[in-house]
């Protein structure tokens, strides 16, 4: 893989959710330890799924990986880390402090922005600490989907500039002591990602127009931070060897129709292709034949069990539309479809005559891709945009618990609402808002990928202590968010996933979480499968045999299941979101 040539000390792989990041660095990382080299393998991603991928049971410190002679994996574990940083911070003032005064420190730590601050700290000591990997001779990130990506290779350069203007020793993160010590460790980092001869970022997307385009936004946004040295990884391109199959050639053909639509700014970069595997991606012998020739013939292929599938995804909008309102939540892995399936049930009810508003929490908000420039009555469309709930957020507080302060009171709330944190506390009120608007139409939401998500949803009480302590009151919609999503019959979440072994056991801890948050979901969706089609091309029919298994597997973990199948024209507009809800006939496979 040429990305492999002449690779510096540290390795970078970053993309759109669902595009093989994972296996690319794994299939890497193998491959520099089979040449002999000390490879750690770090998954900064709060969802890793290192573990199954390389078969190894991975801890928060360098675990030797079986069957790879010289390769090393471990995990950031955000949950942990945070417990740790917070009571590096916090532990040398009990029995020094008042009691009162720990307890005040405990709880500025419990908040979300802990959480990215310590999985952070952990990164950079890794990067930015040279003894920390001393021992390795490369160090490769399998790092999380984009929006998480670009806030963490964000974070030493916003970090380090907040340390160095903050004049009072405070932020939400409490003192900023413990940010101060590890400023000269931050600094490296920023000049160990900046780089070239240090670090390469690998760019991994598929042969589809979004991912696509989401690689070109990634690259262009951290050139703009000083990571120059880029490489793109297109994986999964399928080649025909069956001319004869339609889905075989309408499969190559959508893919070739989206590479040579590539966006300008990816061209000048170095390219490496990966064929589409039938097979899978899972186990140390299949990631070494990664970059390989992908071949299959029928022989390989095991025979399909007689079994009747699912119904439609047109099954659930005709359930939805007797409630005449309320929230639907398009929840799961990123790279699942969440946006497509989010879009076509909007689409769905809206033309039942029913009044839908489709929105997104999601940072890279694909919705408008979605719906292409198509209108529809009865349908509106939005997003929540980080950056303008921040920017209103800020204002509103400086108005309200601003408007008594002096001029240093002020100058003190402002400094503080700089914080990283504040753009987290102004999303989850909007998210908030827009589930409140359930009340009178329908909602829905495609939602950011499942760790960010579950955060957005875990951080209620996080937001109450803050919010309390920068505004005078909180919002009606935050104080009746949680009932809101328990209630089943005001919110209906909908896990969306792929007939394929991360998406499924990704989605199954997600519906683990949701029910820790006592709320249960609605339904299933197993989305762009090829299960209910016609296929005879030898690898298309390998990866559909594979299917069957997963699907079985949803079936034993989901009330409800839906299945779509894969669609020969992109599902966007309102013709392809149509194509989507078409009902099929409930049976057995042909």
């Amino acid at each position: 893989m040429r990305y492999l040539q002449d690779p510096p000390r540290n390795l970078f792989f970053t993309g759109k959710g669902g595009v093989g990041k994972t296996s690319m660095a794994c299939a890497a990382a193998i491959q520099l330890a089979d040449l002999g080299k000390r490879v750690l393998l770090v998954s900064t991603d709060p969802a890793s799924n290192l573990d199954e991928v390389l078969g190894t049971t991975l801890a928060s410190r360098p675990t030797q990986v079986s069957g790879a002679s010289n390769l090393w994996g471990m995990n950031i574990d955000p949950e942990r880390a945070a417990a740790e940083y917070r009571e590096r911070m916090v532990g040398p003032y009990r029995g020094v402090l008042p009691d009162a005064a720990v307890a005040s420190m405990e709880e500025q730590f419990s908040g979300s922005c802990t959480l990215e601050i310590a999985a952070f700290d952990e990164f950079a000591r890794l990067l930015g600490d040279c003894q920390a990997t001393e021992q390795f001779d490369h160090v490769l990130f399998d790092t999380a989907p984009t929006g998480h990506t670009l806030r963490l290779l964000t974070l030493p350069s916003a970090w380090s500039g907040y340390i160095e203007n903050n004049t009072t020793g405070t932020s939400c993160l409490g003192p900023l002591a413990g940010l101060q010590a590890q400023q000269e460790v931050y600094r490296q980092t920023v000049h160990s990602l900046t780089d070239g001869k240090t670090t390469r970022l690998v760019l991994v997307t598929r042969p589809e127009p979004s991912a696509l385009r989401e690689a070109a936004r990634t690259s262009e946004e951290l050139q703009e931070l000083g990571v120059n040295e880029q490489h793109l990884v297109v994986n999964g391109v399928f080649t025909a060897t069956d001319t004869s199959d339609p889905v075989a050639v309408a499969m190559q053909q959508r893919g070739q129709t989206a590479l040579d639509a590539m966006p300008e700014s990816l061209q000048p970069f170095p390219q490496t292709t990966v064929p589409l595997s039938g097979a899978g991606m899972m186990g140390i012998e299949t990631l070494r034949q990664v970059g390989k020739s992908a071949s299959a013939s029928l022989s390989d292929v095991p025979s399909e069990p007689e079994r009747t599938i699912p119904p439609g995804l047109d099954t659930i909008v005709a359930d939805l539309a007797n409630q005449r309102h309320g929230v639907i939540l398009a929840m799961g892995k990123g790279g699942v479809g969440k946006t497509t399936v989010a879009a076509a049930i909007a689409v769905g009810l809206a033309e039942r005559g029913l009044d839908v508003h489709l929105s997104t929490t999601d940072p890279a908000a694909h919705l408008i891709e979605a719906l292409a420039s198509d209108t529809l009555p009865h349908l509106t469309v939005g997003r929540i945009d980080p950056a303008a709930e921040t920017a209103q957020y800020r204002e509103e507080v400086m108005q309200s618990a601003g408007a008594g302060l002096d001029v240093a009171g002020k100058a003190l709330l402002d400094e503080d609402l700089r914080s990283p944190c504040t753009e987290e506390i102004a999303v989850f009120r909007a998210f908030a808002k827009a589930v409140a608007e359930g009340q009178d139409r329908y909602v829905v939401l495609d939602t950011a990928p499942t760790g960010h998500t579950i955060l957005l949803l875990d951080s209620a009480l996080a937001y109450h202590r803050e919010v309390t302590r920068q505004a005078s009151q909180m919002p009606e919609s935050v104080e009746n968010l949680l009932p809101r999503l328990r209630d089943p019959a005001f919110t209906r979440v909908l896990i969306v996933t792929l007939p394929e072994a991360t998406p499924v056991h990704e989605a199954s801890k997600l519906q683990d979480d949701l029910r820790r948050a006592e709320i249960e979901p609605y339904a299933w969706a197993v989305n762009q499968s090829l299960i209910p089609l016609e296929v005879s091309d030898p690898i298309l029919k390998q990866k559909k045999s594979r299917e069957f298994a997963y699907l079985a597997e949803v079936e034993g973990l989901a009330e409800r299941v839906v299945l779509t199948g894969w669609q020969a024209e992109p599902p966007t507009g309102l013709v392809g979101l149509q194509k989507v809800l078409e009902p099929r006939e409930v049976g057995s496979v042909s």
